[in-house]
């Protein structure tokens, strides 16, 4: 990193209202960088904790940050006060497991079908 680089101070709120990983971090780096960092230094007395970096959304003034964006990118905005720290929320959402509604959509049609013959 560059001495001149800007520097973001940043910290994470987690679903039970704590703040976790809190410091200045570089405004070039990546967001998917960033949520490595925090699965890393994820507290590990937490009842939901991401499995992977692909469970972890930051979100940043109502939007979801997207991976492939460096910090800058991302217009993070600095608070009004010099030195101001910005908080960004961690959400953990799994991903969600492939369901089987293609066969269960055709078991029901199935089920549901009824046919009449007529003689």
């Amino acid at each position: 990193m560059d001495e001149g680089e800007e520097r973001i101070e940043l910290k994470f709120r987690i679903y039970d209202g704590t703040d976790i990983g809190q410091g200045a971090y570089a405004s070039s780096m990546t967001v998917a960088t960033l949520k490595q960092k925090l699965v890393a230094e994820w507290p590990k007395d937490k009842t939901v904790t991401p499995k992977s970096v692909n469970d972890v959304k930051l979100i940043h003034a109502g939007k979801i940050l997207e991976d492939n964006k460096a910090l800058a990118d991302s217009r993070i905005t600095i608070g009004d006060l010099p030195g101001g720290v910005v908080t960004m929320h961690v959400v953990i959402q799994p991903p969600v497991a492939k369901k089987k509604t293609d066969k269960n959509e055709e078991q029901m049609q199935k089920m549901n079908s009824c046919s009449c013959t007529i003689l």
